[in-house]
């Protein structure tokens, strides 16, 4: 029997109530991009560091917390997940990073605070912070591995081993803080067999969510310059569909699957241009599972 543990069925049983995700620029950068490590950034990485879809930076947290909740209100009345998305977001020193998270820290509707960071921008004064603050509300670090394999993440400057990511998990496991993993399918030059070995890698380890994307080629990237001048295999449809299922059937079935697609801005989408709605895709999914089902006599699971 093929199952996999849906985020919304994670959230009933752990809140009791449906939250709604806010996505919040902090206002931070990356040591990938200022010239700490390169001044290039990851080569699949956007100008906005994937915070294309939070609020104007501009604007104060607080700010941008009742911003979210005016354009949610006429479907969400409960509570919210604030997910400090753009960029690297403990790349501060810890005094800092403590006035950037108290504004959600404080508010009530917000239930949640999720970070999306490196692994090696987590001191331990900056996971010392984490902890306290995860005693007062759940605090939820998402740490892009993207994959398990050196070699690629030397070819998209990464420019962390992919050792240290394993580290990062365990330090905050040890401190009572819910891990989430990032992977991006389709990364160049690897093959379904190896991205199968980086669920596997998450597998080993004490990570309780995961993400997946497809990989977008945007414009002003790296890798989406590469493409335009020497194209390279991307997923269809179909051998998306069939590499994300092959994924999710190999995933640890307590691992929560928190995203089986992302969203590209459409306005920077090089490749692939089916992919301009994320709903398409799930739905898309969502009925090969079903097919799959009929034909091969199985039944997913999902809970």
């Amino acid at each position: 029997m093929d199952r996999y543990r849906t985020f919304a069925s994670y959230i009933r049983e752990t809140f009791k109530e449906p939250l709604y995700k806010i996505c919040i620029d902090g206002g931070f950068t990356c040591p990938n991009r200022d010239g700490t490590l390169s001044s290039g950034g990851c080569t699949f990485c956007s100008g906005g560091g994937s915070g294309e879809f939070c609020s104007d930076r501009a604007l104060s947290i607080r700010d941008q917390l009742k911003q979210g909740r005016d354009q949610t209100r006429a479907k969400h009345r409960g509570r919210y997940i604030a997910y400090f998305q753009a960029f690297t977001g403990t790349y501060a020193p810890a005094e800092k990073l403590e006035e950037i998270y108290r504004p959600a820290l404080e508010d009530p509707d917000v239930a949640v605070i999720s970070i999306a960071t490196r692994p090696d921008c987590l001191p331990d004064r900056t996971l010392d912070l984490l902890q306290d603050m995860n005693r007062r509300k759940p605090v939820w670090v998402e740490l892009g591995l993207q994959t398990c394999h050196d070699r690629t993440a030397l070819m998209i400057n990464r420019c962390y081993p992919t050792a240290l990511f394993a580290d990062a998990v365990k330090k905050l496991n040890a401190r009572g803080i819910r891990v989430i993993a990032h992977l991006i399918l389709g990364l160049p030059e690897e093959t379904e067999a190896m991205q199968l070995e980086s669920v596997d890698y998450i597998n080993a380890l004490p990570v309780s969510g995961i993400k997946f994307s497809m990989l977008y080629l945007l414009k002003g990237t790296v890798l989406g310059e590469q493409f335009l001048r020497n194209p390279f295999p991307v997923f269809t449809p179909e051998t998306y569909t069939d590499t994300l299922l092959a994924c999710i059937k190999k995933l640890r079935p307590d691992i929560v699957v928190e995203r089986m697609t992302g969203d590209a801005p459409r306005h920077l989408l090089i490749a692939p241009r089916w992919h301009m709605g994320k709903g398409e895709v799930l739905n898309r999914i969502r009925h090969e599972m079903k097919v799959r089902d009929i034909r091969q006599g199985s039944d997913w699971m999902i809970y």
